[in-house]
């Protein structure tokens, strides 16, 4: 299944694709349908004979979960981009954080804070959890995993790299596309592992190009890591990691300025289309 959250006027509707219509599955967003038992169920239930449908051609997407109650980020999880950034392969997953008020829709402005002169981007394959988990391991952690959508991960690497810690870098506000869809494991080749193209270009050109079958740590581990610090509940989201390509470790290095038509697509899953806007720092 291909499960989004739409945004219809003031308010917005989770619902299932279904060919060129989008059938409503009776909640405002999918965070709310995650949180249902037999989500999966009554997403599949839906159809355009017993719920009320929405055309494609036109849609607009919020995030696809809006508010998750967290937002889990890898660092350094493709070899390539290890590599690029000269440093080492890590024994254990690289995270930080981001917060809701950062995410973005599939089509939204991504605002460029003044702020920042090294504004940057990051295309990655995000988990969104389907099931409350705390030390999950094994077969519990590939059954808490809903889904996959895509993630673009915008930095302002000038404020990444004041302290050893990134998370000033990444957390700003409106900065974060995520969606446009959660495709369900069963939809994608390696399920639960995908195994799946992802590019991304700024004005046409490709910047980034790559498979996620070289994650260095799977989504099933990250599942797993994670649980292990913290309680995931359904609707959270864990960005997985960007492959190599990024302005910061071009040299020169290329940076976002305004302006600039970013695309970030996953095979199978979905393509995020923003524009960047430099935002008013008063």
């Amino acid at each position: 299944m291909k499960l989004a959250t739409l945004r219809t006027g003031t308010t917005t509707r989770a619902v299932r694709l279904d060919g060129d219509v989008l059938v409503d599955l009776g909640v405002p967003d999918v965070g709310t349908l995650l949180g249902q038992d037999d989500w999966a169920g009554r997403a599949a239930g839906a159809t355009a004979e017993n719920a009320e449908t929405y055309p494609v051609q036109g849609a607009e997407y919020a995030p696809v979960v809006p508010r998750p109650s967290k937002v889990i980020c890898v660092g350094l999880n493709y070899r390539t981009h290890i590599k690029e950034m000269g440093r080492d392969l890590p024994e254990h997953p690289t995270l930080f954080a981001k917060f809701a008020d950062a995410l973005i829709g599939a089509g939204d402005d991504i605002l460029r804070p003044a702020e920042t002169e090294r504004f940057d981007w990051e295309v990655e394959l995000a988990v969104v959890v389907g099931k409350p988990v705390r030390r999950a391991r094994g077969e519990e952690a590939e059954r808490a995993i809903a889904g996959f959508t895509v993630l673009n991960d915008i930095t302002c690497r000038d404020w990444q790299f004041r302290t050893r810690e990134w998370l000033q870098g990444k957390m700003w506000d409106s900065s974060t596309p995520v969606g446009p869809f959660l495709v369900t494991p069963d939809e994608l080749p390696g399920g639960v592992r995908p195994a799946l193209g992802l590019r991304l270009t700024v004005d046409g050109e490709v910047m980034q190009s790559d498979s996620t079958a070289d994650l260095l740590f799977d989504p099933v581990h990250l599942v797993e890591y994670v649980s292990t610090i913290t309680r995931l509940n359904p609707g959270d989201v864990i960005a997985t990691g960007t492959p190599g390509g990024v302005g910061h470790a071009r040299t020169p290095g290329r940076y976002l300025r305004g302006g600039e038509r970013v695309v970030a697509e996953i095979d199978g899953i979905g393509r995020l289309e923003n524009t960047v806007v430099t935002e008013d720092s008063a």
